[in-house]
């Protein structure tokens, strides 16, 4: 077990190519959250849109930066846009971010991840640890579209998903725990508020797909990207608000004000412990 090389300047030099690279990052997520999504994606420097209809999608992942695939809800049309979009991506060479939201929790979510980890290639899967526990074909316990049971060994699983998909995984908790097929590196950043919030993990999921198009290294914006969600979760809670509504909206505002010079307040390299 050995500290994690990604340090201080690496998390400002990638918010500083955020703002540099101003990323069109192009979302089909589910309709709970794609204002929430939207918003993230602005808040850190990218440019949303949210295109994810059939034809139109695949039409705009000509143009896109990255792209976010969110199974939240999956009608056939958003699914066929999805497919559209993944393969336009594909052969475009640019990052495609997946969130299989509550998989594990019915077969037809369990069949639509299936499909798209095998006919697409992805730069980074992000899912809690129940949804990531699933994907890896280790016993799990989704309800809904929350995690809840015990992941003692979630370093290993996500590992494991990494190995088999080609792809970067972050395994979303109390903890965060970003992947490859080198290693583990657990965050320690965030804040609980978070969980009382509908809709964080997606945009989670949003923030990784705008560090993805703006970084060339997956594992890198997957790393910096979670670091600096949790960090401004974090920063959140320390401005005044009396429940989850108002946290909520200090959660936006510091996200839009999480600087290089926010950053260095809170010491990023000290919350990252890596396993090997």
């Amino acid at each position: 077990m050995t500290r994690s090389d990604t340090t201080r300047p690496t998390l400002a030099d990638s918010l500083e190519a955020l703002a540099e690279t101003e990323p069109l990052v192009q979302s089909l997520t589910n309709e709970v959250t794609i204002n929430d999504v939207a918003n993230l994606t602005l808040h850190w420097d990218g440019l949303p849109v949210m295109a994810d209809s059939p034809g139109d999608a695949g039409e705009m992942a000509e143009l896109a930066s990255s792209v976010l695939l969110n199974t939240g809800q999956i009608p056939e049309s958003k699914l066929e846009a999805m497919r559209e979009t993944a393969a336009t991506a594909n052969e475009r060479g640019i990052p495609v971010v997946l969130d299989p939201v509550g998989v594990g929790s019915t077969p037809t979510r369990e069949a639509v991840a299936e499909e798209l980890l095998t006919e697409y290639e992805f730069a980074v899967i992000k899912g809690n640890y129940g949804e990531i526990s699933a994907l890896a074909g280790v016993e799990a316990e989704v309800r809904g579209v929350e995690s809840v049971g015990d992941y003692d060994a979630i370093e290993e699983t996500a590992r494991s998903l990494a190995e088999s998909t080609g792809a970067v995984v972050v395994a979303s908790g109390v903890e965060d725990v970003v992947a490859d097929a080198d290693g583990a590196t657990r965050i320690a950043a965030g804040h609980e508020r978070l969980s009382e919030v509908v809709g964080t993990g997606c945009m989670l999921g949003g923030t990784l797909a705008t560090f993805c198009g703006a970084l060339e290294d997956a594992h890198r914006a997957a790393i910096d990207g979670t670091l600096a969600f949790g960090i401004a979760g974090e920063r959140a809670a320390e401005l005044p608000h009396e429940g989850p509504a108002s946290y909520r909206t200090n959660f936006l505002d510091a996200v839009a004000g999480l600087s290089p010079e926010v950053v260095a307040e809170y010491d990023p390299e000290s919350r990252l412990e890596r396993f090997d």
